[in-house]
Protein backbone atom coordinates (compact mmCIF):
# COMPACT_ATOMS: atom_id res chain seq x y z
CA UNK A 1 0.00 0.00 0.00
CA UNK A 2 1.53 3.36 -0.63
CA UNK A 3 0.46 4.57 3.00
CA UNK A 4 3.17 2.07 3.70
CA UNK A 5 5.96 3.26 2.25
CA UNK A 6 8.56 4.62 4.61
CA UNK A 7 8.62 8.38 3.80
CA UNK A 8 9.79 11.74 5.09
CA UNK A 9 7.17 14.96 5.40
CA UNK A 10 8.38 18.42 7.39
CA UNK A 11 6.25 21.00 9.07
CA UNK A 12 7.17 24.88 10.06
CA UNK A 13 7.39 25.14 13.73
CA UNK A 14 8.29 28.15 16.17
CA UNK A 15 11.68 26.35 16.89
CA UNK A 16 12.22 25.47 12.93
CA UNK A 17 11.50 23.02 10.58
CA UNK A 18 10.45 19.94 11.79
CA UNK A 19 10.67 16.17 10.32
CA UNK A 20 7.56 13.64 9.87
CA UNK A 21 8.73 10.11 9.43
CA UNK A 22 5.39 8.37 8.01
CA UNK A 23 4.96 5.09 6.52
CA UNK A 24 6.32 1.66 7.96
CA UNK A 25 10.33 2.09 8.66
CA UNK A 26 10.78 -2.00 8.46
CA UNK A 27 12.60 -4.52 6.94
CA UNK A 28 9.85 -5.40 4.58
CA UNK A 29 9.87 -2.03 3.24
CA UNK A 30 13.36 -0.72 3.12
CA UNK A 31 14.77 -4.09 2.12
CA UNK A 32 13.48 -3.09 -1.41
CA UNK A 33 15.74 -1.29 -3.73
CA UNK A 34 13.58 1.50 -4.91
CA UNK A 35 11.84 2.29 -1.62
CA UNK A 36 15.59 2.47 -0.25
CA UNK A 37 16.38 4.73 -2.86
CA UNK A 38 13.72 7.01 -1.92
CA UNK A 39 13.99 6.41 1.68
CA UNK A 40 18.15 7.73 1.26
CA UNK A 41 16.77 10.74 -0.96
CA UNK A 42 14.33 11.71 1.62
CA UNK A 43 16.84 11.75 4.60
CA UNK A 44 18.94 14.19 2.31
CA UNK A 45 16.69 16.04 1.89
CA UNK A 46 15.65 16.20 5.61
CA UNK A 47 18.65 17.48 6.41
CA UNK A 48 17.54 20.98 7.38
CA UNK A 49 15.29 19.80 9.92
CA UNK A 50 15.59 21.05 13.70
CA UNK A 51 13.49 18.35 14.87
CA UNK A 52 12.04 14.73 14.43
CA UNK A 53 8.70 14.05 15.26
CA UNK A 54 8.59 10.03 14.97
CA UNK A 55 4.95 9.58 16.76
CA UNK A 56 3.27 9.11 13.11
CA UNK A 57 5.27 6.26 12.17
CA UNK A 58 3.20 3.53 11.69
CA UNK A 59 5.97 0.43 12.31
CA UNK A 60 9.69 0.73 13.41
CA UNK A 61 12.19 -2.29 13.69
CA UNK A 62 15.70 -2.38 14.35
CA UNK A 63 16.85 -1.70 10.72
CA UNK A 64 14.38 1.50 10.54
CA UNK A 65 15.96 2.14 13.51
CA UNK A 66 19.22 1.90 12.55
CA UNK A 67 18.31 3.96 9.24
CA UNK A 68 17.75 6.64 11.41
CA UNK A 69 20.57 6.28 13.36
CA UNK A 70 23.16 6.61 11.01
CA UNK A 71 21.39 9.29 9.13
CA UNK A 72 21.64 11.70 12.57
CA UNK A 73 25.37 11.14 12.90
CA UNK A 74 25.20 8.17 15.73
CA UNK A 75 24.11 10.92 17.98
CA UNK A 76 20.29 12.03 19.22
CA UNK A 77 18.84 15.12 17.36
CA UNK A 78 18.51 18.47 18.96
CA UNK A 79 14.45 17.72 19.79
CA UNK A 80 12.76 14.78 19.81
CA UNK A 81 9.52 13.44 20.10
CA UNK A 82 8.81 9.60 20.05
CA UNK A 83 6.59 6.79 22.33
CA UNK A 84 8.05 5.38 24.63
CA UNK A 85 8.61 1.96 22.69
CA UNK A 86 10.37 4.19 19.63
CA UNK A 87 12.91 5.50 22.15
CA UNK A 88 13.13 2.16 23.95
CA UNK A 89 14.65 1.10 20.43
CA UNK A 90 16.48 3.75 19.68
CA UNK A 91 18.75 3.13 22.79
CA UNK A 92 19.19 -0.63 21.93
CA UNK A 93 20.89 0.85 18.67
CA UNK A 94 22.76 3.34 20.30
CA UNK A 95 24.15 1.03 23.14
CA UNK A 96 25.06 -1.34 20.34
CA UNK A 97 26.09 -0.21 17.58
CA UNK A 98 26.75 -2.38 14.25
CA UNK A 99 30.72 -3.14 13.76
CA UNK A 100 32.36 -3.49 10.66
CA UNK A 101 33.94 -6.82 11.03
CA UNK A 102 37.78 -6.45 12.04
CA UNK A 103 40.21 -8.31 9.67
CA UNK A 104 42.81 -10.52 11.58
CA UNK A 105 46.40 -9.32 10.41
CA UNK A 106 47.75 -11.79 7.69
CA UNK A 107 50.45 -13.88 9.09
CA UNK A 108 53.68 -14.74 8.16
CA UNK A 109 52.93 -17.54 6.38
CA UNK A 110 50.01 -15.25 4.58
CA UNK A 111 52.94 -12.94 3.51
CA UNK A 112 55.17 -15.35 2.04
CA UNK A 113 52.31 -16.93 0.11
CA UNK A 114 51.53 -13.07 -1.45
CA UNK A 115 55.11 -12.40 -1.97
CA UNK A 116 55.71 -15.51 -3.88
CA UNK A 117 52.23 -15.06 -6.10
CA UNK A 118 53.84 -11.58 -7.01
CA UNK A 119 57.13 -13.04 -7.81
CA UNK A 120 55.43 -15.76 -9.65
CA UNK A 121 53.43 -13.36 -11.80
CA UNK A 122 56.32 -11.20 -12.78
CA UNK A 123 58.07 -14.27 -13.70
CA UNK A 124 54.56 -15.20 -15.86
CA UNK A 125 54.51 -11.76 -17.48
CA UNK A 126 58.57 -11.82 -18.29
CA UNK A 127 57.84 -15.24 -19.89
CA UNK A 128 55.26 -14.24 -22.17
CA UNK A 129 57.05 -11.01 -23.20
CA UNK A 130 60.21 -12.91 -24.03
CA UNK A 131 58.08 -15.59 -25.74
CA UNK A 132 56.30 -12.48 -27.58
CA UNK A 133 59.52 -11.11 -28.70
CA UNK A 134 60.60 -14.81 -29.87
CA UNK A 135 57.36 -14.73 -32.09
CA UNK A 136 57.77 -11.44 -33.20
CA UNK A 137 61.14 -12.73 -34.44
CA UNK A 138 59.71 -15.57 -36.20
CA UNK A 139 57.22 -13.56 -37.91
CA UNK A 140 59.61 -11.13 -39.43
CA UNK A 141 61.93 -14.10 -40.94
CA UNK A 142 58.36 -15.77 -42.61
CA UNK A 143 57.74 -12.16 -43.94
CA UNK A 144 61.09 -12.05 -45.38
CA UNK A 145 60.77 -15.65 -46.53
CA UNK A 146 57.41 -14.47 -48.52
CA UNK A 147 56.91 -10.88 -48.52
CA UNK A 148 53.68 -11.42 -50.75
CA UNK A 149 51.29 -12.79 -47.98
CA UNK A 150 52.46 -9.94 -45.71
CA UNK A 151 49.93 -8.14 -43.95
CA UNK A 152 50.63 -4.93 -45.39
CA UNK A 153 46.94 -3.76 -45.80
CA UNK A 154 47.57 -3.60 -41.64
CA UNK A 155 51.09 -2.27 -41.72
CA UNK A 156 49.88 0.57 -43.85
CA UNK A 157 46.71 1.49 -41.71
CA UNK A 158 49.10 1.34 -38.73
CA UNK A 159 51.62 3.69 -39.85
CA UNK A 160 49.05 5.89 -41.05
CA UNK A 161 47.31 6.35 -37.77
CA UNK A 162 50.18 6.12 -35.67
CA UNK A 163 52.71 8.45 -37.92
CA UNK A 164 50.47 10.97 -39.92
CA UNK A 165 48.20 11.40 -37.09
CA UNK A 166 50.33 12.23 -34.64
CA UNK A 167 52.52 14.91 -36.37
CA UNK A 168 50.93 17.71 -35.23
CA UNK A 169 50.79 17.17 -31.55
CA UNK A 170 54.42 16.09 -31.85
CA UNK A 171 55.43 18.72 -33.44
CA UNK A 172 53.45 20.86 -30.97
CA UNK A 173 55.17 19.74 -28.33
CA UNK A 174 58.49 19.76 -29.69
CA UNK A 175 58.20 23.27 -30.61
CA UNK A 176 57.04 24.48 -27.23
CA UNK A 177 60.08 22.47 -25.51
CA UNK A 178 62.12 24.16 -27.80
CA UNK A 179 61.29 27.99 -26.95
CA UNK A 180 61.51 27.08 -23.22
CA UNK A 181 64.80 25.65 -23.51
CA UNK A 182 66.28 28.17 -25.41
CA UNK A 183 64.48 31.20 -23.12
CA UNK A 184 65.59 29.00 -19.89
CA UNK A 185 69.74 28.28 -21.56
CA UNK A 186 69.72 31.96 -22.25
CA UNK A 187 69.43 33.73 -19.02
CA UNK A 188 72.33 31.56 -17.93
CA UNK A 189 74.41 31.83 -20.80
CA UNK A 190 73.98 35.36 -20.93
CA UNK A 191 75.33 35.70 -17.58
CA UNK A 192 78.68 34.23 -18.71
CA UNK A 193 78.86 36.12 -22.09
CA UNK A 194 78.44 32.40 -24.02
CA UNK A 195 75.47 33.28 -26.12
CA UNK A 196 76.82 31.53 -28.78
CA UNK A 197 77.08 28.12 -27.35
CA UNK A 198 73.11 27.71 -26.95
CA UNK A 199 73.67 26.37 -30.61
CA UNK A 200 75.74 23.58 -28.55
CA UNK A 201 73.27 22.74 -26.13
CA UNK A 202 70.52 22.91 -28.22
CA UNK A 203 71.78 21.18 -31.19
CA UNK A 204 73.05 17.90 -28.88
CA UNK A 205 70.25 18.00 -26.29
CA UNK A 206 67.04 17.87 -28.78
CA UNK A 207 68.77 15.87 -31.72
CA UNK A 208 70.72 13.42 -29.41
CA UNK A 209 68.24 13.15 -26.39
CA UNK A 210 64.56 15.07 -26.14
CA UNK A 211 63.28 14.99 -29.75
CA UNK A 212 63.95 11.15 -29.84
CA UNK A 213 62.30 10.88 -25.94
CA UNK A 214 59.74 13.49 -26.23
CA UNK A 215 58.16 11.30 -29.12
CA UNK A 216 58.64 8.46 -27.79
CA UNK A 217 56.44 9.65 -25.03
CA UNK A 218 53.68 10.75 -26.65
CA UNK A 219 53.19 7.92 -28.87
CA UNK A 220 53.47 5.65 -26.19
CA UNK A 221 50.76 7.38 -24.22
CA UNK A 222 48.95 8.27 -27.86
CA UNK A 223 49.46 4.72 -29.74
CA UNK A 224 50.74 2.21 -27.10
CA UNK A 225 47.35 2.52 -24.92
CA UNK A 226 45.63 2.60 -28.19
CA UNK A 227 46.97 -0.60 -29.35
CA UNK A 228 46.14 -2.58 -25.81
CA UNK A 229 42.64 -1.14 -26.57
CA UNK A 230 42.44 -2.35 -29.71
CA UNK A 231 43.21 -5.76 -29.13
CA UNK A 232 42.04 -5.65 -25.75
CA UNK A 233 38.41 -4.97 -27.33
CA UNK A 234 39.10 -7.96 -29.83
CA UNK A 235 39.47 -10.35 -26.43
CA UNK A 236 36.35 -9.00 -24.79
CA UNK A 237 34.32 -9.51 -28.45
CA UNK A 238 35.71 -13.06 -28.41
CA UNK A 239 37.16 -12.11 -31.87
CA UNK A 240 40.99 -13.49 -30.73
CA UNK A 241 39.65 -16.82 -30.05
CA UNK A 242 38.04 -16.53 -33.60
CA UNK A 243 41.14 -16.05 -35.36
CA UNK A 244 42.49 -19.06 -32.91
CA UNK A 245 39.74 -21.47 -34.17
CA UNK A 246 40.40 -20.10 -38.05
CA UNK A 247 43.82 -20.68 -37.87
CA UNK A 248 44.71 -16.97 -37.94
CA UNK A 249 48.24 -16.40 -36.27
CA UNK A 250 47.28 -13.47 -33.84
CA UNK A 251 51.13 -12.71 -33.80
CA UNK A 252 51.46 -12.77 -37.71
CA UNK A 253 48.46 -10.46 -38.26
CA UNK A 254 48.12 -8.41 -34.91
CA UNK A 255 51.84 -7.72 -33.47
CA UNK A 256 54.07 -7.96 -36.72
CA UNK A 257 52.27 -5.02 -38.59
CA UNK A 258 52.22 -2.80 -35.68
CA UNK A 259 56.05 -3.24 -34.62
CA UNK A 260 56.76 -2.72 -38.34
CA UNK A 261 54.68 0.60 -38.23
CA UNK A 262 56.00 1.46 -35.16
CA UNK A 263 59.73 1.16 -35.69
CA UNK A 264 59.37 2.86 -39.53
CA UNK A 265 57.29 5.67 -37.54
CA UNK A 266 59.50 6.04 -34.85
CA UNK A 267 62.67 7.82 -36.21
CA UNK A 268 60.52 9.97 -38.91
CA UNK A 269 58.41 11.23 -35.63
CA UNK A 270 62.03 11.52 -34.12
CA UNK A 271 63.25 14.10 -36.68
CA UNK A 272 60.17 15.80 -37.53
CA UNK A 273 60.10 16.31 -33.07
CA UNK A 274 63.56 17.73 -33.39
CA UNK A 275 63.33 19.67 -36.56
CA UNK A 276 60.16 21.38 -34.57
CA UNK A 277 62.20 21.89 -31.19
CA UNK A 278 65.09 23.42 -33.20
CA UNK A 279 63.05 25.52 -34.88
CA UNK A 280 61.20 26.74 -31.66
CA UNK A 281 64.65 27.51 -29.91
CA UNK A 282 65.72 29.11 -32.74
CA UNK A 283 63.22 31.32 -32.62
CA UNK A 284 63.16 32.02 -28.93
CA UNK A 285 67.32 32.58 -29.35
CA UNK A 286 67.23 35.05 -31.94
CA UNK A 287 64.72 37.18 -29.43
CA UNK A 288 66.29 36.53 -26.10
CA UNK A 289 70.06 36.62 -27.89
CA UNK A 290 69.78 38.19 -30.97
CA UNK A 291 71.50 34.87 -32.35
CA UNK A 292 69.26 34.51 -36.19
CA UNK A 293 68.62 31.77 -37.58
CA UNK A 294 70.92 32.20 -40.19
CA UNK A 295 74.16 32.02 -38.09
CA UNK A 296 71.97 29.17 -35.75
CA UNK A 297 72.02 26.72 -39.23
CA UNK A 298 75.27 27.42 -40.07
CA UNK A 299 76.75 26.59 -37.22
CA UNK A 300 75.04 23.60 -35.91
CA UNK A 301 76.76 20.94 -38.56
CA UNK A 302 80.02 22.18 -37.14
CA UNK A 303 79.00 21.78 -33.75
CA UNK A 304 76.62 18.81 -33.87
CA UNK A 305 78.21 15.69 -35.49
CA UNK A 306 75.78 13.75 -37.87
CA UNK A 307 76.74 10.66 -35.45
CA UNK A 308 74.08 11.93 -33.17
CA UNK A 309 71.12 11.82 -35.31
CA UNK A 310 71.69 8.32 -36.63
CA UNK A 311 72.25 7.39 -33.14
CA UNK A 312 68.75 9.23 -32.49
CA UNK A 313 67.04 7.33 -35.37
CA UNK A 314 68.35 3.75 -34.03
CA UNK A 315 67.41 4.49 -30.54
CA UNK A 316 63.90 5.32 -31.62
CA UNK A 317 63.38 2.76 -33.73
CA UNK A 318 64.18 0.58 -30.93
CA UNK A 319 61.97 2.96 -29.00
CA UNK A 320 59.45 1.91 -31.53
CA UNK A 321 59.33 -1.75 -31.22
CA UNK A 322 59.38 -1.71 -27.57
CA UNK A 323 55.98 0.23 -27.49
CA UNK A 324 54.34 -1.87 -29.68
CA UNK A 325 55.46 -5.06 -28.04
CA UNK A 326 54.51 -3.78 -24.68
CA UNK A 327 51.21 -2.92 -26.05
CA UNK A 328 50.60 -5.85 -27.80
CA UNK A 329 51.60 -7.88 -24.71
CA UNK A 330 49.00 -6.01 -22.46
CA UNK A 331 46.31 -6.11 -24.63
CA UNK A 332 46.72 -10.05 -25.31
CA UNK A 333 46.75 -10.20 -21.34
CA UNK A 334 43.23 -8.52 -21.38
CA UNK A 335 40.68 -10.48 -19.66
CA UNK A 336 36.72 -10.71 -21.34
CA UNK A 337 35.55 -7.85 -19.10
CA UNK A 338 35.93 -4.24 -19.26
CA UNK A 339 37.47 -3.65 -15.80
CA UNK A 340 40.15 -6.00 -17.14
CA UNK A 341 40.32 -3.73 -20.35
CA UNK A 342 41.15 -0.19 -18.42
CA UNK A 343 43.81 -2.11 -16.18
CA UNK A 344 45.60 -3.54 -19.03
CA UNK A 345 45.49 0.06 -20.67
CA UNK A 346 46.57 2.42 -18.03
CA UNK A 347 49.58 -0.83 -16.80
CA UNK A 348 50.39 -0.70 -21.29
CA UNK A 349 51.13 3.16 -20.67
CA UNK A 350 53.30 3.28 -17.79
CA UNK A 351 55.41 0.56 -18.65
CA UNK A 352 55.69 2.22 -22.08
CA UNK A 353 56.55 5.26 -20.97
CA UNK A 354 59.39 3.61 -17.84
CA UNK A 355 60.51 1.23 -21.05
CA UNK A 356 61.88 4.44 -23.09
CA UNK A 357 63.55 5.80 -20.13
CA UNK A 358 65.24 3.15 -19.02
CA UNK A 359 66.15 2.34 -22.84
CA UNK A 360 67.15 5.78 -23.42
CA UNK A 361 69.18 5.89 -20.20
CA UNK A 362 71.12 2.79 -21.44
CA UNK A 363 71.68 4.34 -24.96
CA UNK A 364 73.31 7.16 -23.21
CA UNK A 365 75.65 4.80 -21.15
CA UNK A 366 76.71 2.51 -24.36
CA UNK A 367 77.45 5.40 -26.81
CA UNK A 368 78.36 7.78 -24.58
CA UNK A 369 81.69 8.64 -26.64
CA UNK A 370 79.49 8.59 -29.95
CA UNK A 371 79.09 11.88 -31.55
CA UNK A 372 81.44 13.98 -29.63
CA UNK A 373 84.46 16.01 -30.72
CA UNK A 374 87.28 15.13 -29.10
Amino acid sequence: MPDELPRIETERTDQGLRALPLGQWTAGQLSAARVWRGVQAALRGAGGTSGWDLRRVQALDHLGALTLWDHWGRQWPAALEASDEQRALLERVAAFPPEAPRRPPPSLGQRLDALGLAVIGVLRQMRDFVTLMGQLLLDFLRLLANPRRGPWRDFSGHLFRIGAQALPITALVGFLIGVVLAYLMSQVLRQFGAETYIVNILGLALIRELGPLLAAVLIAGRSGSAITAQIGVMRVTEELDAMRVLGIPAGFRLVLPRALALAIAMPLLSVWTTLASLIGGMLAADITLGITPAYFYEALPKVVPLANLTLACAKAAVFGVSIALIGCHYGLRVKPNTESLGQGTTASVVASITAVILIDALFAVLFKSVGMWR
